[in-house]
């Protein structure tokens, strides 16, 4: 089973990369909040560790039970993929998910200050693999998928800001709180709906918003969105770093040129990759300008 697992994770989960991925998105978040409130004196701990294994280990369960419910209709399109292949069992899977599921709730209730929110983000994720209970309805309709389960990554936000506002007594409803709320959500959904926007030429048997809406509308509602959360990462960033800031906004119009070349010609190049680009640089933008100013801090 073990082996199995191994071979899963390599392919769907890649677990190093992931808890680094999870560090990076609860600590970015943890001291955006604080910097932008005037907190420079840290008390890092095992409720921090918690918080990132939290992130980890839920996102994993996404995954797992995405693997689940996508199960017939991956072994018609993506029958390479590990569960849909057989190298790994659905067994092995229940037995990973429930270990998943057993420790996250046991290292929250001990040591988390939050728990009642934790457990709103695992209801709204359970919701989420039961299709809410309305399976015939949201399978069959992309718009309506998006709209039901996108928003659990704004829930995990409220997860790691409730944690840190409880800590340091700050108000759950402030400026920056909502700012970050979203500013951490928009990548989200720009990529989720970014990764479904092909030219008229690739479109195949799986629905994308591009066949829904047209390859031009669905590229114009992502770059969009794009616009509204740089706003929001430049206000967060605006006291942390200027240069930050400018690289920022270099980065914006840049990913602006590329929607617009996408809408002339899709068949230049694939949507999603050049948003994953842009994402990169974003989020290590945001990153280094706050490594960078508590390290000048501490100076």
């Amino acid at each position: 089973m073990l082996s199995r697992l191994g071979v899963y994770f390599k392919e769907m989960y890649p677990l190093g990369q992931r808890f680094g991925l999870a560090i990076i998105y609860f600590f970015e978040i943890y001291f955006i909040l604080l910097l932008n409130v005037g907190i420079a004196d840290f008390s890092l701990g095992i409720q921090e560790f918690v918080g990132v294994y939290t992130i980890f280990s839920f996102l994993m369960i996404l995954r797992i039970a995405d693997d689940f419910k996508d199960y017939e209709h991956d072994m018609r399109l993506f029958s390479d993929r590990a569960l849909p292949s057989g190298r790994v069992y659905k067994s092995d899977l229940a037995y990973a998910l429930a270990f998943i599921v057993v420790s996250s709730v046991s290292l929250n209730f001990i040591f988390m200050n939050n728990f009642y929110w934790f457990l709103f983000l695992y209801i709204y994720g359970t919701l989420m693999a039961l299709w809410f209970f309305q399976k015939s309805k949201i399978q069959q309709s992309l718009p309506l998928a998006l709209v039901t389960h996108n928003p659990v990554m704004m829930i995990l936000n409220i997860y790691i800001l409730t944690f840190v506002c409880y800590k340091y007594e700050l108000p759950l409803i402030s400026w920056p709180t909502v700012l970050l709320a979203f500013t951490m959500y928009f990548p989200s959904l720009i990529w989720e709906v970014s990764r479904k926007i092909r030219a008229p030429r690739d479109e195949n048997d799986y629905v994308t918003y591009s066949k829904l809406f047209g390859y031009k509308r669905a590229t114009r509602f992502v770059r969009n969105l794009t616009l509204i959360d740089i706003v929001t990462n430049v206000i967060l960033l605006w006291n942390i770093s200027l240069i930050g800031v400018v690289v920022l906004l270099v980065n914006v119009v840049w990913m602006t040129v590329q929607f617009q070349q996408f809408i002339e010609e899709p068949t230049r190049f694939v949507l999603k990759e050049r948003v994953e680009r842009y994402t990169y640089i974003t989020e290590a933008t945001m990153v280094i300008a706050v490594v960078v100013h508590l390290l000048l801090l501490r100076v």
